[in-house]
């Protein structure tokens, strides 16, 4: 058996560490994925401002790109003055449409010979040769610019034409019947319903109109000169004038296309980045699997933490191929806050560090940008100790942003003494941004609690809150449970402030904790008034109503949406003991019987956390404290050291970490605070009839 169980254990932990190996490898690979692979970072500047980086020097023959904008003005320019329309004229349609005619017609008709015919139809031919317009088109056109000219395409030829030059559907049939030829038979020619037979045959190229346009616009020069191998760009001190910024700007263009020419560079780039920060993760991993083993075991607690360094790290990688110059204005901060309030504030530093780490490799100012960070995420999570208001966040946000611009103004006077408040508001702005950002933290965190099952500080006061409706009719329907609830939840806090675990968290897990009692209220004693139902039923009846509010409590607090982290709470308060009482009793009538504890026993698990069992133990003393005789130090003592003795002995806390130190703290909390809440009040001297009261 205990083989099995090695082996299981064994196996378990193989398969945990396959799935944090694979979280890694999928993590790194998506932010490398993401990273820019140039061999160099692009040099940022600042418009009229001095360059403070080293000498620039050209490293080869550079095109000097013009400005964006005037290469755009030299584009539309080129268009207005050589830029012509396409349209092509359909021959076919002439020929299908004059046949159909003489079809119809071509042997004459009543008033009209068959030579007659001929001559409309050699006179249709012609129009169809000068090309035909679709009326509403040709209006439109006509209308805006009677002078328009265009390209008429035919037979693979094209031609400049005017827009006056050609017909409309109208037009033709005017032009047909003002034919000198045709002036004798007008009247039996308007029987024919010639309109029918003068069809549009040009009509708009739009594939040749936007070629013509691209030739135009490939035509427009996008450099305005050329620098040569060697010459200086600009030096440290000069100021950034805008043919300077161009120059700037093409020389980091030049250094992007060559570093992406070889496929052997960008593989060599790209390896060197996973590597990098594969490191980096490592080196995390191995914080957490000396430091906090605890959160390995968790996968939640691993998902949500690698998530969050995956994802920032790939925001800062694209916000640095849109825009290096405001790559401070990622909250980066939002992560070890996030770690803080749901982990603890070494992970949270570690993790930040780890992450600004990753994100400087895609940075060009690496030393600013790792300086600024770094005493920021210090700043945010020495703000954020505990997490308990609203304006918490907001006071953070603050403490971050004048960090933030205090540590950057610095660190760049140490680079350069001559810096001016005009280079400087750029970089205030966007750390003012990064600031306004971490006010995300609040609606964030609801989002990160959904996915990833946390409990925030902040969710907890809203549940601990007595006025909400469950609470509320506890406190109706069960009154006696509801002020032990509230006693319960006093000692237990108290007792995880000194040993420091999560005193709001135990808090709110003992006001929930017997809310199962609701179902059944007058079977426990503290809601009795002097009637006991259990005198008249059975042990196993009454031990199956008193361990069955655990699973009541579970199941009402499923309903009315409270989390599991607070349900867990309901399920061990008791873990698997005993309704002694009941168990007792049967025993003792049944001597003879080889008693089951099945129907006596709690549904469990033993607690599995330190709250946990700080909650087994504060309500254990709390219940048989009240059925102390008398309330002294010596009795209180002895209760409480044999309530918690015998839970130790029954190895309640064998499955969660809690050490003999934090019992014996415990003890002595509970003693204390139980010493004040039944202490005696000294007894007033009453005064004796017929004495004179002295003075």
């Amino acid at each position: 058996m205990a083989m099995e169980n090695v082996t299981t254990s064994r196996m378990s932990n193989i398969k945990s560490f396959m799935a944090t190996l694979g979280v890694l490898a999928i993590s790194v690979t998506l932010i490398v994925l993401v990273m820019p692979n140039t061999e160099k970072p692009r040099l940022t500047y600042t418009i009229n401002e001095p360059w403070v980086n080293p000498q620039l020097i050209s490293p080869g023959q550079i095109l000097i790109q013009k400005d964006p904008k005037v290469v755009e003005q030299e584009q539309q320019e080129a268009l207005r003055n050589e830029y012509l329309p396409y349209y092509t004229r359909n021959e076919q349609t002439g020929v299908k449409q004059t046949n159909l005619f003489l079809e119809k017609y071509g042997e004459g008709m009543p008033g009209i010979s068959a030579y007659a015919m001929q001559l409309v139809a050699s006179a249709m031919k012609a129009i169809y040769e000068t090309g035909i317009m679709q009326q509403a088109d040709y209006t439109q056109i006509y209308n805006e610019d009677s002078l328009f000219t265009f390209m008429l395409v035919n037979d693979k030829q094209a031609e400049r034409t005017y827009i006056k030059d050609i017909y409309s559907t109208k037009k033709a049939y005017e032009s047909l019947f003002a034919d000198k030829r045709l002036e004798k038979y007008r009247e039996e020619l308007q029987k024919c319903n010639l309109n029918e037979y003068l069809v549009a045959n040009v009509s708009y190229d739009a594939r040749r109109s936007e070629q013509a346009k691209h030739d135009i616009i490939s035509m427009v020069p996008t450099n305005s000169g050329v620098m040569k191998q060697g010459q200086e760009i600009i030096n440290r001190g000069d100021i950034v004038t805008e043919e300077r910024a161009r120059m700037i700007d093409s020389y980091n263009e030049f250094i992007s296309t060559e570093a992406q020419k070889g496929h052997y560079e960008l593989l060599r780039t790209n390896g060197v980045q996973w590597l990098y920060v594969m490191m980096l993760m490592i080196l995390f991993l191995m914080y957490m699997q000396f430091f906090r083993r605890d959160y390995l075991d968790k996968p939640r607690s691993l998902a949500m933490v690698f998530t969050l360094l995956t994802i920032f790290p790939m925001m800062n990688a694209v916000m640095m191929r849109l825009d290096p110059r405001n790559i401070l204005i990622l909250p980066l901060c939002l992560v070890p806050m996030f770690i803080r309030v749901f982990l603890d504030s070494r992970t949270a530093f570690m993790a930040h560090t780890v992450m600004v780490l990753v994100c400087a490799a895609a940075v060009s100012e690496k030393f600013e940008f790792i300086t600024v960070q770094i005493s920021a995420g210090v700043v945010a999570i020495c703000a954020l100790r505990e997490l308990s208001r609203r304006s918490q966040i907001f006071n953070t946000a603050l403490f971050v942003t004048v960090s933030g611009i205090c540590t950057y103004t610095v660190v760049k006077f140490l680079d350069n003494k001559d810096l001016t408040f005009e280079a400087l508001k750029q970089p205030y702005f966007t750390l003012i941004c990064n600031g306004v950002l971490l006010l995300l933290t609040y609606p964030m965190m609801f989002l990160v609690e959904k996915a990833f099952g946390f409990i925030s500080p902040v969710t907890l006061f809203e549940l601990s809150d007595t006025n909400r409706d469950v609470l509320r009719r506890l406190s109706e329907v069960a009154p006696g449970t509801f002020q032990h609830s509230i006693m319960v939840s006093n000692l237990a806090s108290a007792i995880a402030t000194e040993v420091g675990a999560k005193s709001l968290l135990v808090r709110t897990g003992a006001l929930y904790h017997d809310i199962g009692k609701m179902s059944n209220p007058v079977f426990f004693t503290e809601n009795q008034a002097g009637v006991n139902p259990h005198t008249r039923m059975q042990p196993k009846e009454s031990a199956q109503i008193i361990t069955g509010h655990v699973t009541e409590g579970v199941k009402l607090a499923e309903k009315n949406g409270v989390p599991d982290v607070i349900s867990n709470f309901i399920l061990t308060h008791h873990g698997k003991g005993l309704a002694k009482y009941f168990y007792t009793t049967y025993k003792n009538e049944h001597p003879d019987e080889d008693v089951d504890e099945a129907p006596f026993r709690y549904p469990g698990p033993n607690p599995f956390s330190r709250e946990q069992a700080i909650l087994m133990m504060a309500d254990g003393v709390e219940a048989a404290s009240r059925s102390l005789p008398e309330y002294t130090e010596e009795t209180i003592s002895n209760i409480v050291n044999r309530i918690i003795d015998t839970q130790v002995a029954e190895g309640y806390f064998q499955e969660c970490p809690i050490t003999f130190r934090d019992i014996a703290t415990a003890k002595r909390v509970l003693i204390e605070r139980l010493k004040s809440i039944y202490h005696t009040r000294i007894q007033y001297p009453e005064l004796k009839t017929g004495e004179k009261p002295k003075g």
